[in-house]
């Protein structure tokens, strides 16, 4: 008899669900309530594993299946290749964006429209010189914030959106864009937490440093005080590549794992760090490094792109001006009748679409990871039972 036969428990977000037959599996599965990285056990056996990994219920339907991928082997994802090259990774990602681009445009949109209005509203009202706090003042800087809320309040909706839409069409199927929305609002406040926690930690650990550094350059200047601002922008270095490493994966151990607060930092430090007897190049971590990089890389151009007149014109004034007090004020007036530029909007928008371009691309490189780290635990396996 067939393990679809068999009756099954789900586990999300720590709940269990079931006993339910295949045919209520698929279904859900159709219904986006169960995703590859949910936690099942068969109603019989307390042993736990992956939704993925029960035969014939992710696999149904037509797949594009690589010729080297060894279908034969439990809970290998069908469309990558442990181990596979770092240009394969971000060949992987385009094609994923390719074919599901309007349901990514969908899910940016939700952070991205808010975000826009109250951009937009803030340059109508700060580009001129003269503006009244009168009533239409009050209401035009209340609604920048409401948008302001709404953005951060869609942004844990955007990114398990992200997680769960590439994992499927990773995996060759299609989900509807309700079924994701559904899925990815289960997950807000989890994610909420999270990114409290993550972007807090990045937070402090930025402004604390430099914090004590502004209070050491504040006052007397010597060796000493040099050599300890130093010290502490080497720390500061230190620790921000640390958090970068521990946080790698947490979005996917948050979404795909449907793992706990502790369980998915623990999940991507260890994930992270692993593939040690790896080429270095080859290893979760410098290839996480190498795509944060490129993003990092390209998101400064567009920003030097949309401010290049502003650039070249602060430049200006720094090289033509002696007065210090000058100069600022210079720059001031510059600031404040610099109006809205059409160039640098497109530019910031270019930007937004692109966006979910880098959580596909550490989606893509988690599920190679975690696929290459299972093939070694299997080899590992199946070299101790020979020796025994």
């Amino acid at each position: 008899m067939s393990e679809m036969a068999e009756e099954w428990i789900v586990r999300v977000q720590g709940k269990d669900y079931g006993p339910v037959d295949a045919e209520t599996l698929r279904e859900w599965k159709a219904e986006g309530r169960v995703l590859p990285g949910n936690q099942v056990r068969r109603a019989d056996v307390d042993l736990w594993i992956t939704a993925a990994e029960i035969p014939g219920l992710f696999e149904s339907g037509p797949v594009d299946v690589a010729a080297d991928v060894d279908r034969s082997r439990p809970g290998q994802h069908p469309r990558l290749q442990p181990h596979r090259s770092f240009s394969g990774i971000l060949l992987e990602t385009f094609q994923i964006y390719r074919k599901g681009f309007l349901q990514f445009l969908g899910l940016t949109l939700l952070i991205a429209v808010p975000s826009l209005c109250a951009q937009l509203t803030s340059s109508a009202f700060g580009a001129s010189p003269n503006v009244e706090m009168d009533l239409r003042t009050v209401l035009a800087g209340a609604f920048a914030f409401c948008m302001l809320l709404l953005s951060l309040a869609a942004w844990p909706i955007f990114i398990a959106g992200i997680q769960i839409l590439t994992a499927e069409l990773a995996a060759g199927h299609t989900i509807k864009m309700s079924s994701v929305l559904r899925n990815a609002l289960s997950f807000w406040s989890r994610i909420a937490m999270l990114c409290i926690f993550v972007y807090g930690a990045y937070i402090f650990w930025t402004a604390l440093p430099l914090l004590i550094i502004w209070m050491i350059m504040t006052g007397p200047l010597s060796l000493l005080s040099i050599l300890l601002v130093l010290a502490l922008l080497a720390f500061q270095v230190w620790i921000i590549g640390r958090l970068f490493v521990n946080f790698l994966f947490w979005q996917q151990f948050a979404v795909l794992e449907g793992a706990g607060l502790a369980d998915s930092l623990r999940g991507s430090k260890n994930l992270a760090r692993s593939g040690r007897d790896l080429p270095w190049f080859q290893r979760p971590l410098w290839r996480g490094v190498f795509i944060a990089s490129i993003w990092f890389a390209f998101v400064l151009a567009i920003q030097i792109g949309a401010e290049w007149n502003s650039i070249q014109q602060y430049f200006h004034e720094l090289t033509t001006t002696q007065d210090p007090q000058a100069l600022l004020q210079k720059l001031t007036e510059s600031q404040r009748t610099h109006g809205f530029d059409i160039f640098s909007f497109s530019l910031n928008v270019l930007q937004r679409i692109l966006w979910p371009l880098l959580g596909i691309a550490f989606v893509v490189l988690y599920l190679d990871s975690k696929s290459g780290l299972r093939g070694d635990t299997d080899s590992s396996s199946r070299e101790m039972d020979l020796e025994q």
